[in-house]
C-alpha cells in the first residue's frame, strides 16, 4: 500500500488512453437514439477519466464518491436508451463501477483498473 492506495496507486495511463478511444461508430440506427446515447456514454467516460486524474491517489473516499456518481450517470443513460442491448451494456457498466467503487473506497483500485480497461470493448460493441 503506497499513499493509501493498493495495486500501484492510480489508474494506468494505458487504461485511460484505451477508454478515451471508445468507439461510437456505427451507432446511428434510423429511428433510434442509439447514436446519441453512445455519444453521451463516450463523453461520460471521458469526463470520468478527467475527474479521476484530478483526485489525489491517497484519497480513496473521493475516488469512491466519483466512481459512484458516474455509475449513476450510466444508469441514467441506460434508461434513456431505446436499444435493449445498449441499455444492458450501460447497466452492466454501472454495476461494474459500483462494485469497483466499494473496493476503491478501501484503497484497492484493481477492480477499477480492470473495469476501465474493459470499458472500450464493452461499450464499443454495444454501440457498433
Amino acid at each position: 500500500m503506497r499513499n493509501g492506495v493498493k495495486s500501484g496507486g492510480a489508474v494506468p495511463v494505458a487504461a485511460v488512453c484505451a477508454v478515451l478511444v471508445l468507439a461510437t461508430g456505427g451507432c446511428g440506427v434510423l429511428g433510434s437514439n442509439k447514436g446519441e446515447v453512445c455519444a453521451d456514454a463516450k463523453r461520460t467516460v471521458q469526463e470520468y477519466i478527467g475527474r479521476l486524474k484530478e483526485i489525489a491517489a491517497n484519497d480513496p473516499a473521493q475516488w469512491k464518491q466519483t466512481t459512484d456518481q458516474y455509475a449513476g450517470r450510466f444508469d441514467a443513460l441506460a434508461k434513456e436508451s431505446d436499444d435493449k442491448a445498449l441499455s444492458k451494456a450501460l447497466r452492466d457498466q454501472s454495476a461494474r463501477l459500483r462494485a469497483a467503487a466499494a473496493q476503491v473506497g478501501n484503497g484497492d483500485v484493481a477492480a477499477l483498473n480492470q473495469t476501465l480497461t474493459e470499458t472500450p470493448a464493452r461499450l464499443g460493441e454495444a454501440c457498433g
